[in-house]
């Protein structure tokens, strides 16, 4: 706590030393779990201690605004003299902001599980990058890509598409398709690409539209608000979808998820609701 780190970091670290000194005395090794005299710290506590305000978890839910994404596609149509797009793969921001696909998931994407004819991608696979390491060792600061399982079973789904996501489909395609079988963003060999290369890419937007710096997964959560909220019609009605609807299109295995740690409430539209309801 005192070197600052977030409190989910800290609980974490808490609650294996606590599995592991119980499993301890399960052993019969110890007579004691010491973590029974070093109780967790309240978070409310926690976080007056390191001088920050204690907000409900979805209040910490960092989104694009529609004028932060506006900047964000007029930056993205930028081109050089010679016509060549400015950003390489730039679709695949809108393909995550469009379907709320993880990092790892939308990298994970090869050609064939795209479906544009009925307007949906299967989610089968992710990719991530980890460090080398022999045993518990580092090896300096090589990494290495892994593909293969997604982060739970509910992740296996099908996502829907909207025009908007299979029309980044189409350019990326334009700018670079070297069969079914390869990956929607391949890098220069054609194999998966990086997470850390693509993420350079993504801040090197955000830096060129003039936006600060937050997380891509702020793609997942601004999709997600925006199907929970609803988006405002032309004739004035509110479109929105259910949390459990919305859980199922992210690959959640509960609606508690969705709208606990990825939805940014909008209480704006509670104005008014109890003008009649004068006591």
């Amino acid at each position: 706590m005192n070197k600052g780190y977030a409190y989910t970091t800290v609980k974490k670290v808490y609650v294996i030393l606590n599995e592991y000194f119980r499993y301890l005395m399960q052993q019969e090794l110890i007579q004691k779990n010491p973590m029974q005299s070093a109780p967790m710290i309240k978070k409310a506590n926690f976080m007056a201690a390191q001088g920050k305000e204690n907000l409900p978890t979805n209040e910490t839910v960092t989104i694009f605004t529609p004028e932060e994404i506006a900047k964000l596609k007029e930056e993205a149509s930028k081109q050089y003299a010679t016509g060549k797009k400015l950003y390489k793969q730039v679709g695949a921001i809108f393909l995550m902001l469009n379907t709320g696909l993880r990092t790892g998931e939308v990298l994970g994407l090869l050609n064939s599980d795209i479906d544009l004819e009925n307007r949906v991608l299967h989610v089968q696979r992710a990719v991530k990058q980890r460090n080398v390491r022999d045993g518990y060792e580092q090896v300096g600061p090589k990494t290495e890509m892994v593909v293969g399982k997604l982060k739970s079973a509910s992740s296996k789904r099908d996502v829907p598409l909207n025009d908007t996501a299979i029309q980044a489909i189409k350019e990326m395609r334009e700018e670079i398709y070297l069969g079914e079988d390869f990956p929607l963003i391949p890098d220069i060999n054609g194999n998966f690409l990086k997470p850390e290369r693509f993420r350079r890419r993504y801040y090197r937007l955000l830096d060129g539209a003039g936006l600060e710096h937050r997380g891509l997964h702020s793609l997942r959560h601004t999709f997600a608000t925006n199907l929970v909220n609803g988006v405002k019609q032309p004739d004035g009605t509110i479109i929105s979808l259910t949390p459990k609807q919305v859980a199922d299109i992210l690959g959640h295995s509960t609606s508690q998820i969705t709208e606990m740690y990825y939805v940014k409430k909008d209480t704006t539209r509670l104005n008014g609701l109890t003008d009649a309801f004068s006591i």
